[in-house]
């Protein structure tokens, strides 16, 4: 027997706002029944666990020990560029000048979080190996 990951749960302090910047992230839709001022929603994600958002009266205070990494369908340096516009916020560079490494954003309540090298991105550095 084993368990299956149902959600990953994301204290916050407002659960549809934040639920909607993950759903821009993802490009999956809110829960269809969320509305401003709900304490609890998420966003489907299709295959695997929902992003679930859970209203908690307490501020983040601490660095994460789990978040979710990121890879895009698009290149991780146009991803991160995206991002920061949906209202991200920059956290650390750990891109490497080989073109491999990923970069550290914050979500709207500081929530970190990862953009890795899209599989494109690694293609074009295999390519570059080849020889």
């Amino acid at each position: 027997m084993v368990s299956v990951v149902q959600n990953v749960a994301i204290d916050c302090a407002d659960a549809y706002g934040l639920a909607r910047f993950w759903a821009g992230v993802t490009g999956r839709p809110l829960d269809p029944g969320a509305r401003p001022g709900d304490r609890e929603t998420q966003v489907p994600l299709g295959e695997g666990p929902v992003l679930y958002f859970n209203q908690v009266p307490e501020a983040k205070t601490v660095k994460n020990r789990i978040h979710l990494c990121l890879r895009p369908e698009t290149s991780r340096d146009e991803e991160v560029g995206r991002l920061l516009g949906l209202g991200a916020a920059f956290v650390a560079d750990h891109r490497e000048p080989d073109g491999s490494g990923w970069v550290i954003l914050a979500d709207p309540e500081g929530n970190e979080f990862c953009v890795l090298r899209s599989e494109s991105d690694r293609a074009v550095r295999s390519e570059g190996r080849a020889g």
